[in-house]
């Protein structure tokens, strides 16, 4: 009896273990419209052709606001080969304040306003900021963030992704 036990306990194992390997896969990025600061809309088909970093984030989180140098330094290094960023805010961030951090900061990609909160709830019910996505250029999320990336990893990354054809 005490030898079944094991057995079952490592199957189990097993199963959960391949269960969490396959969540972690690829997976294609969610049907999404970003509104942009400036009125204009961009979908989530717009963002194939491209390895895109999908960055959710609020002017209120002291730790989205510490990164995005180097989000904006990842973006400048990779942005002629082919790399894009879309900066998306949170649904509670005001407006006034989201188009003065963008102003003040000069960001220099795209950033959208998520007013209703649909598209976080649509890119895995995103609550905790900052979190970001990495696409590929078939339009397929290969990796996510929970807070600050590993910059020198993600460059690794986005390297990768960028030599596929």
């Amino acid at each position: 009896m005490k030898k079944i036990i094991p057995a079952a306990a490592l199957a189990i194992a097993l199963a959960v273990g391949a269960g969490i390997y396959l969540h972690t896969g690829v997976s294609a990025a969610p049907a999404s419209t970003f509104v942009l600061l400036d009125g204009s809309k961009k979908t989530t088909d717009d963002l194939k052709g491209k390895v895109t970093l999908v960055n959710f984030w609020a002017t209120s989180c002291v730790t989205c606001v510490a990164e995005m140098p180097k989000v904006i330094a990842t973006y400048d290094k990779y942005k002629a080969q082919g790399y894009d960023t879309l900066a998306v805010a949170m649904s509670y961030d005001p407006p006034s304040y989201v188009v003065n951090f963008t102003e003040t900061r000069k960001l220099p990609f795209k950033v959208a306003i998520d007013n209703t909160g649909t598209v976080a709830k649509a890119w895995g019910d995103v609550t905790l900021t900052p979190t970001t996505y990495i696409v590929n250029k078939r339009g397929e999320i290969v990796k996510r963030y929970v807070g600050e990336p590993d910059f020198a990893e993600l460059h690794k990354l986005i390297e990768k992704l960028l030599a596929e054809a």
